[in-house]
């Protein structure tokens, strides 16, 4: 049988990363050889390739406006509110304005200072690794690369501010479908809280606890593995049936982490879905049952173990820990730490992250969204409930 061996270089920068998948072993001198000579140390970068690059990305942002799907659009916003003009806050996707200054000269100042070797990690699976060292030696060392090799001088190594706030963009949300049946008018919040980075200790509670929120649409299809039991489907789209979705998310990075929750449902009940969500926020605080923090440990490393069965995403994983940590957890120190989760410990990450500021996303018609001071009042409270509102007029 054929052996089938991976190798990639990964840089720490957004998601830039390539990758060659070989058949055979010998055919591994080959692939460093391309990665060095074709791909990162001789592009030449012509006017033509960077025209093209400029109307792709145009395209993507034209695409991004358009497509029914809100999620990227979310979590860009929800990254703008918490980390107010920092970090993991600026923008994720090139603004408009940007896009006509896209040049070689660009390309080149990004490459330079970002594409270093201390960077870099050259991961690989199925291959002796004497025989990688030693590739990557006679491949990749003392080789030239196109945009010089000054050294970086304008690296950013800021760390991440966390600051709160809301982000809104008010939208017609009803005419987004894309195909003859009408896809209902609804407004989109996340609200999320601080949690931590995946360097602390307290990384694994939060992704316990985000595994034991779940949720998703309500017209998921139902079957094992699907979280149907997650507080989300339980508490929230099980007994809101004009709730169109709810689910729990966890970002987390080397110096800071963002859990939060993502809503939907028509306009004209906006109102009752944020106070469900912070609701749902405050008996995160709460008691937590044995069975389901059992349910959310089991769930979380069963989705550990069944990622893992791949051979590309364990070279990944691979490539992934060693640039951010410098060593790599095995999959049973992983599975160790999700069985020591404990209930007290779910409760205390989770009373923690109640005492800081929120972040609001806001995406559609926000004729009735409550302001971000009622949302901070109410996820301070003990029930969850925002402050009662009273008109004169309707």
């Amino acid at each position: 049988m054929k052996q089938n061996i991976l190798v990639e270089l990964l840089t720490f920068w957004k998601n830039w990363h390539f990758r060659l998948l070989l058949d055979l072993t010998a055919k591994m001198k080959f692939c460093l050889h391309w990665k060095s000579m074709e791909v990162f140390v001789t592009a030449r970068h012509q006017d033509e390739e960077v025209e093209m690059t400029r109307m792709a990305v145009q395209f993507e942002l034209e695409d991004l406006n358009l497509r029914p799907d809100p999620e990227p659009l979310l979590t860009e916003m929800i990254h703008e509110a918490a980390y107010r003009e920092n970090t993991v806050g600026l923008h994720r996707f090139c603004p408009t304005e940007n896009i006509a200054k896209i040049n070689r000269e660009v390309l080149h100042s990004y490459l330079r200072n970002y594409y270093t070797p201390d960077r870099m990690v050259l991961a690989g699976v199925g291959v002796e690794h004497e025989h990688l060292v030693d590739c990557a030696r006679k491949y990749l060392l003392g080789v030239q690369p196109a945009w010089g090799s000054a050294e970086a001088v304008d690296v950013d190594r800021s760390v991440a501010q966390y600051t709160g706030g809301i982000a809104k963009l008010e939208r017609d949300m009803s005419n987004v479908s894309l195909g003859p049946t009408p896809i209902p008018e609804l407004t989109h919040i996340m609200v999320g809280l601080e949690s931590c980075s995946f360097l602390e200790e307290d990384f694994i509670p939060f992704a316990v606890l985000n595994m034991m929120m779940g949720g998703g649409g309500s017209f998921s299809a139902g079957g094992p593995g699907k979280g149907m039991f997650s507080r989300l489907y339980l508490n929230v789209l099980n007994r809101h049936h004009w709730m169109y979705n709810a689910t729990s998310y966890h970002h987390s990075y080397e110096d800071t982490g963002l859990l939060c929750i993502h809503a939907s449902a028509d306009p004209r009940q906006v109102r009752e879905m944020v106070e469900i969500i912070t609701k749902e926020f405050i008996l995160m605080g709460g008691t937590v049952d044995a069975v389901e923090l059992e349910r959310a440990k089991t769930q979380l490393t069963s989705m550990l173990m069944m990622n893992l069965e791949s051979r590309p995403v364990i070279f990944e994983d691979v490539g992934r820990q060693v640039l951010a940590t410098r060593s790599r957890k095995l999959p049973h120190e992983l599975c160790t730490l999700i069985r020591n989760v404990k209930p007290e410990d779910v409760k205390r990450v989770a009373s923690k992250m109640l005492r800081g500021k929120p972040a609001v996303a806001a995406l559609g018609d926000l004729t009735d969204l409550p302001t971000y001071e009622h949302i901070q009042s109410a996820l301070s409270s003990k029930d969850g409930r925002l402050p009662r509102t009273y008109r004169l007029f309707r």
